[in-house]
């Protein structure tokens, strides 16, 4: 099946029960056996069936598989948050004494998770520009086991070669982990190029519609199953069934939503670039971007976040958000409505400021995330805010 097809299609079963063609929701804990026997085949594996949602839950299931199908991975896990799909994975490919590379430009609390957390199990984390992969290579260190890296980064956009780093990784025994948010399966596919994990905040385009805080992480089946037992069950940050549910219905769209959002996003940046008070644009889609081919190359399009800079810094900043009607004021991305926020002192504002700094998150970048309104409506709304600059 191609990509809208799988969307639809992939990991749906129609209910034999009531011949619901939907799939229903299976609000429930836990799950009734036949027999004594029959609960203790489930729970030493010999026998396929649902015992507890914690373990497992149809909603979940079809999620699992529909993403695994769209990441062209042989396995997934949905967790409760996108924070829960990260800290899952590094917690079970990572223990006491190993090194871990990550990009110096990342969401604020992935970054305070490698700065503030894992240092307490002895987990060393190297930031570095992971567009530069001689920088790459001299932070590797004999008890190096993970790279981690967002692509394009967040709030940046600075781009990552995936098969470039997965070599690397490979060649020095570690795996190569990618944040893939912001560009969703349907534009871009780190397991194709070489990454050996993906992870999501499917709270953003996944989900699409701002009602839902979910993660998702695809690898090979093996590396999935190694995660899942004892590591996910134990740690239980599992996605609800009406969560995954909502999920399942928010990626039939996926497809359609993001040619929008796409095609919207670059009709932004060219006013965007024209605009008299904004210095920098950073968007992959420009040809200008210092890593446009690398985007060009890995991605089937450039996605629908901006990063720009105005010419008055923070004040003129604070300016634009407090101005904007139509667009939202808030974080998160990915949504069919254009959100715009400051990541300094929003999203990015567990980062140290001189680290933030040294990733190039200025004290005046905005971020903006394009939605799949009419585009003449979010210029509009935009240039009406621009002009009490």
């Amino acid at each position: 099946m191609k990509f809208h097809t799988k969307a639809i299609h992939a990991g749906h079963k129609h209910d034999k029960a009531a011949g619901a063609h939907a799939t229903p929701i299976f609000q429930t804990s836990t799950f009734v056996f036949d027999s004594a026997e029959q609960g203790a085949r489930r729970f030493e594996g010999t026998e396929e069936g649902y015992i507890y949602s914690r373990l497992g839950n149809p909603n979940m299931s079809e999620l699992e598989e529909k993403m695994a199908a769209l990441e062209n991975g042989g396995a997934a896990i949905s967790t409760g948050s996108g924070m829960a799909a990260i800290s899952t994975v590094l917690l079970s490919q990572l223990r006491a004494g190993d090194h871990m590379i990550a990009g110096d430009a990342l969401y604020g609390c992935t970054n305070s998770l490698m700065t503030h957390v894992l240092p307490r199990f002895n987990i060393e984390t190297t930031f570095v520009n992971t567009s530069d992969l001689s920088s790459i290579e001299k932070a590797i260190k004999g008890n190096t086991k993970v790279i981690y890296v967002e692509t394009p980064a967040n709030p940046t956009m600075q781009v990552t070669d995936i098969k470039a780093v997965s070599e690397i990784a490979r060649k020095h025994g570690a795996i190569l982990v990618v944040d893939n948010t912001f560009m969703t399966p349907y534009l871009q596919k780190p397991l194709d190029l070489g990454a050996d994990i993906v992870v999501h905040s499917a709270t953003k385009y996944i989900g699409g519609h701002g009602d839902v805080v979910a993660g998702i992480i695809v690898g090979s089946k093996e590396v999935i199953m190694n995660m899942k037992f004892p590591y996910f069950k134990d740690f239980g940050g599992i996605t609800s069934p009406f969560d995954a549910w909502l999920l399942v219905r928010g990626l039939k769209t996926l497809p359609a939503r993001v040619d929008i959002h796409c095609k919207n996003a670059k009709i932004v940046v060219d006013y965007l670039v024209n605009h008299p008070a904004i210095s920098d644009v950073y968007f992959p889609g420009l040809k200008d971007h210092p890593q446009h081919e690398i985007a060009k190359k890995q991605a089937t399009d450039f996605g629908s976040m901006i990063a720009f800079e105005l010419k008055g810094g923070i004040e003129a900043g604070k300016t634009l958000m407090n101005n904007v009607n139509m667009i939202a004021l808030a974080v998160s991305l990915g949504c069919v409505d254009s959100l715009i926020q400051h990541p300094a002192s929003m999203t990015h504002s567990p980062v140290a400021k001189e680290d933030r700094l040294r990733a190039g998150i200025t004290d005046g970048l905005v971020r903006l995330s394009v939605g799949i309104e009419n585009v003449e409506d979010i210029i509009a709304d935009l240039d009406q805010a621009l002009s009490q600059i």
